[in-house]
């Protein structure tokens, strides 16, 4: 069995914000411990947007772009394009010959979400969507990963995942897979610029590559107390979406100071917003050094074409004890 095998990834859907950065963060630190597997999931973008693909080929090489510049090395994990694997198509169908459709019918979320982009005139009543579980679990499994970095909103898809595993091991008379256990991960959960939660859709996020003018124009629009109507008047950060982000991108005594000053009136939210920006700046400038750098050059392209290769040689692996189990 092989052990210490991570398997993430994220879907190409747009350019990747500030509230993503936390779940880097934390793919950066299992690099010291686990062999990774990081794939930019490109057909799972198509089980939403299968009708509005223009994007898509730019959208993974700018997420791509962001990953190395946060620090995903291609030295010690392999980072590569979903699409480029086709071991994964092929494990998926595999699983869909002896998958119940009541497993997939399931889903936490699958009638919430039908439900709610059907209210935005989003069809999703497409085999696509129903079967999103199975080429997950097609893409931990390709890799026999037994560990998956999730939140605990996703445990029940990764549960999935272990019953598939189980499944496939019991019908065939194998243990080609693990039952991947779950690493939760800690991540700090970032609003958007008007509080609510941080998403393209909303048009209240700020870019991991946003510039110094973008940056300082998005601090502005964010949401302060909305009782505080004078720049004298007492405010409470415990409503104020620049104090969050204080929290985390300034020192922890500047924020305690800027929370008193706050709460006595004798700073305004412009200054307040002008802290904040200059604070973000520097935390994002190394970023956006490292990425312009980066997309100079082809290297990308030759990292994601060589990441590609070395999923292939082990998706290829698994695919032929698969197939010998099966006796294909």
């Amino acid at each position: 069995m092989i052990e210490n095998r991570i398997l993430s990834g994220m879907r190409p859907t747009g350019k990747l914000h500030i509230g993503h950065l936390s779940v880097l963060e934390n793919w950066a630190k299992l690099q010291e411990d686990y062999k990774c597997f990081f794939m930019v999931a490109d057909w799972h973008a198509l089980t939403t947007a299968y009708d509005n693909t223009d994007e898509i080929k730019q959208n993974r090489r700018d997420m791509a772009l962001d990953w190395l510049s946060v620090g995903i090395d291609p030295e010690r994990s392999v980072i590569f394009v979903q699409s480029e694997v086709k071991q994964h198509a092929e494990l998926h169908l595999l699983f869909s010959m002896n998958t119940p459709i009541s497993w997939l019918e399931r889903c936490p979320t699958y009638k919430d979400q039908v439900a709610q982009l059907g209210k935005e005139g989003k069809d999703i009543n497409t085999y696509g969507f129903l079967g999103y579980p199975l080429l997950q679990a097609a893409d931990i499994l390709a890799y026999r990963a037994d560990t998956v970095p999730v939140g605990e909103d996703q445990i029940p898809h990764l549960e999935m995942t272990r019953e598939i595993a189980r499944r496939f091991n019991h019908i065939y008379d194998t243990q080609v897979f693990p039952e991947p256990k779950a690493k939760l991960a800690k991540v700090s959960m970032l609003p958007g610029l008007d509080g609510r939660k941080m998403s393209k859709s909303y048009g209240n996020i700020i870019e991991i590559g946003e510039t110094g003018k973008d940056l300082q124009g998005k601090v502005r629009q964010m949401t302060t107390d909305p009782n505080r109507i004078k720049k004298d008047d007492p405010g409470d950060p415990g409503v104020c979406v620049v104090n969050t982000y204080h929290g985390i991108y300034s020192e922890a005594g500047h924020v305690t100071e800027l929370q008193e000053a706050c709460r006595r009136g004798e700073i305004g939210c412009v200054q307040c917003k002008k802290a904040l920006t200059t604070n973000l700046s520097q935390f994002m400038d190394p970023i956006r050094t490292k990425r312009d750098e980066l997309s100079q050059n082809s290297m990308i392209d030759d990292i994601l074409a060589e990441g590609a290769k070395k999923a292939a040689l082990e998706a290829e692996k698994t695919m032929e004890i698969v197939r010998s189990a099966m006796k294909l």
